[in-house]
């Protein structure tokens, strides 16, 4: 289908969804949240998909937040279903079931960092600026930010972005545990691409089997967690998948997963 805020492509088993509002430094306001949920719903029921990239247009902003202006005429009752709607996207990003990159190149504040913390993988220009400035405006963050920080970064980088409301550089964020990779502008198309098609060329069910058990099974108490792998790690023989793996291992040639 046609979206009025979204630019959507395929590269093989690589699926690219471009928040393209370049305008409003690809602002989220509601209609771009559901295009988003809508995309990425169809990203999941896709079985030629094997992993998603979702990137900013332009080269000031991955997301530079939520749309001000849509908010600021918000009833307490708007602002409800706003922030539903926005967590309902970042989990649906977080539970899809494929790998999610987060192409990082600009600003990625307030709802533009739930954005990329929904993801799996965050690669980010050394021009990044990652922040939760809720604060600033009299408010919280509304899309998971205060949740997701704490749990990725720890308590002290999730009360330090949140109560101070001052972004950072590409690099204080990596060293936080909030991207995994910095790299150069020059080099992040690169670098996205190479994760992208190793990810693309992996076992998908093996793939889900991680997200599943690191998503879920981290959320729970550390036997109930072990638990949850054991039994994922059992499910996975069940796959032609894992018997095509570990024959290609003996055979010492490359594998060619068939998502079964």
């Amino acid at each position: 289908m046609a979206y009025r805020n979204l630019q959507i492509s395929n590269r093989g088993a690589v699926h690219r969804i471009t928040v393209n509002r370049p305008d409003k430094l690809n602002a989220l306001n509601r209609e771009t949240l559901n295009e988003l949920t809508l995309a990425f719903t169809q990203a999941a029921q896709d079985d030629a998909v094997r992993v998603v990239v979702l990137a900013g247009a332009g080269e000031k902003a991955f997301v530079a937040g939520a749309d001000i202006a849509e908010m600021n005429g918000y009833t307490p009752i708007q602002a409800q279903g706003f922030s539903r709607a926005g967590q309902h996207l970042m989990t649906t990003i977080e539970r899809l079931g494929k790998p999610v990159i987060a192409r990082v190149q600009g600003f990625a504040l307030g709802g533009g960092m739930e954005l990329a913390m929904a993801c799996h993988l965050r690669v980010a220009s050394d021009k990044a600026r990652f922040g939760q400035p809720e604060i600033n405006l009299g408010l919280i963050p509304g899309f998971g930010g205060t949740q997701r920080l704490l749990r990725l970064a720890g308590r002290a980088a999730a009360l330090e972005l949140c109560l101070l409301g001052t972004p950072v550089n590409a690099q204080r964020a990596y060293e936080l545990g909030v991207v995994n990779r910095v790299v150069t502008p020059e080099t992040l198309d690169e670098t996205v691409d190479g994760l992208a098609d190793q990810l693309a060329g992996a076992a998908p069910l093996a793939a889900a089997g991680i997200l599943d058990c690191v998503l879920h099974g981290g959320e729970t108490a550390i036997d109930q967690g072990l638990e949850f792998e054991t039994q994922a790690f059992a499910l996975a023989f069940s796959t032609d998948d894992m018997h095509e793996g570990t024959t290609a291992f003996l055979e010492k040639r490359k594998a060619s997963f068939s998502g079964r």
